[in-house]
């Protein structure tokens, strides 16, 4: 089975979540499975109604994208969890001046995970306040960033 672009459709089903306040956050396409999933957010949260809001909202138009080529799939809407890493400008400007965690690919001062404040971000750096120390990391240095999960 094979699918459109995740961008393409993306693209498509932004002029759909915009009006409604919500952000497509990714949209992953599973041929093996045959599922579309799209990950939505707003500024409030995700949570069911949400979803399934987003959800009816889309069926017809995303049929007649016609998004598997005339093969049938399973259509998913979903949050994308408190721990997804960032992938977009958009994502790194929501969490600017928040605490986020950081996994390194190697160390730094014999640390691989760090976490701090996210204060800055360019498309090829990030720099987090750490102890009070501004630390700029290279993008591709890092594997993995999240906003910082805390549980009171």
């Amino acid at each position: 089975m094979e699918f459109k672009s995740s961008q393409q459709i993306s693209a498509f089903l932004e002029e759909i979540a915009r009006p409604m306040g919500i952000e497509i956050v990714d949209v992953e396409c599973s041929p093996r499975s045959a599922t579309l999933t799209v990950f939505i957010e707003t500024e409030q949260g995700v949570d069911l109604d949400t979803c399934e809001k987003f959800h009816n909202a889309i069926m017809d138009p995303i049929d007649a994208l016609d998004p598997s080529f005339g093969e049938p799939y399973t259509l998913n809407v979903s949050s994308p969890g408190l721990d997804r890493p960032f992938k977009t400008a958009r994502d790194f400007e929501r969490n600017s001046g928040k605490e986020v965690e950081l996994k390194l690919f190697a160390p730094l001062k014999g640390k691989k995970f760090l976490q701090g404040v996210l204060t800055a971000f360019d498309d090829n750096s990030v720099t987090v306040e750490i102890n009070g120390e501004n630390i700029k990391l290279a993008r591709n240095k890092i594997a993995k960033i999240n906003k910082a999960i805390k549980f009171d």
